[in-house]
């Protein structure tokens, strides 16, 4: 008995190490939970920026349906926020330094995100591309682009929807890198009226495509994902499906309560639960 418990004490661990460990290398086209869990990292790694971006827009667009002052900025002191106007253009650069800049929820991000948009006379749609120089999320590299359309809705309570078109390239320490292509729109369900980024609350939809050298899987917002900005861990509520050929994983993230933990199941086997973040 006790040789049995021991292998399957060693079984145990080595499946617990194998869903932890950076599971980016695999090019299997077929789909497991450390798969689908690498594919949920990229996700939050593509929310969290999504979030620093908003939050800078937000600052910048305190013209049209504010209550208060200029909405407060999130950025810990290592980064250093530039704007730029030039004729029509408009160009905000967060720059997180070389040697890593810690977020508030533990994030270690370098190189600059870049936001630019062209000036014009309509305040309830305005267009931002963002750009990446050298900026690394956790030591994986993020390149590509992002275009947002936010809009202002014209009926109380005023605020922002966001339209984005994502084209990024994720390159994992190992090398191995994963394109995401797709469309996510952000709507701020809560705290527009107020200055404070914290009270904040987003409920986003959306799908997308991931793509590797011998394999592509879609990912489709089945239950809309809420973030909440008070929560560290921000994500608290949703369902994700990804599809790669016949395999199907759901990732649930929760019924709102502020944690880091969601489960996953493959083709409708048992839920296991993970954590994700910091």
């Amino acid at each position: 008995m006790k040789i049995k418990n021991l292998v399957l004490g060693l079984a145990l661990s080595m499946f617990i190490l194998s869903c932890s460990k950076d599971d980016s290398s695999s090019n299997d086209n077929t789909l497991n939970a450390a798969q689908a869990r690498t594919s949920a990292e990229i996700d939050n790694m593509t929310e969290d920026v999504s979030a620093i971006v908003e939050n800078q827009i937000d600052i910048q667009l305190n013209d049209t349906g504010r209550m208060s002052d200029a909405p407060e900025s999130f950025l810990p002191p290592c980064a250093t926020v530039t704007t730029v106007v030039t004729g029509n253009t408009w160009t905000r650069t967060i720059d997180f330094g070389t040697t890593g800049c810690t977020m508030p929820n533990g994030n270690v991000l370098s190189g600059m995100i870049i936001i630019t948009k062209t000036v014009n006379s309509d305040p309830l749609t305005r267009t931002f591309s963002v750009t990446f120089d050298n900026f690394h999320f956790n030591a994986r590299l993020v390149e590509g682009n992002k275009t947002i359309v936010r809009t202002l809705t014209t009926v109380a309570p005023i605020h922002p929807t966001s339209t984005m078109t994502l084209n990024l390239t994720v390159t994992f320490p190992n090398g191995d890198s994963f394109v995401r292509t797709g469309n996510r729109v952000s709507e701020m369900i809560e705290g527009f009226g107020t200055p404070i980024w914290a009270d904040n609350i987003f409920r986003v939809t959306g799908n997308w495509s991931t793509t590797r050298p011998n394999w592509s899987q879609t990912t489709t917002i089945t239950t809309p994902l809420v973030f909440r900005m008070n929560c560290q861990y921000r994500l608290v509520r949703g369902v994700l499906e990804i599809v790669r050929n016949n395999n199907t994983a759901v990732i649930n993230y929760g019924d709102g309560t502020c944690d880091n933990e969601a489960t996953i199941s493959i083709n409708g086997g048992p839920a296991n639960t993970f954590t994700f973040g910091n």
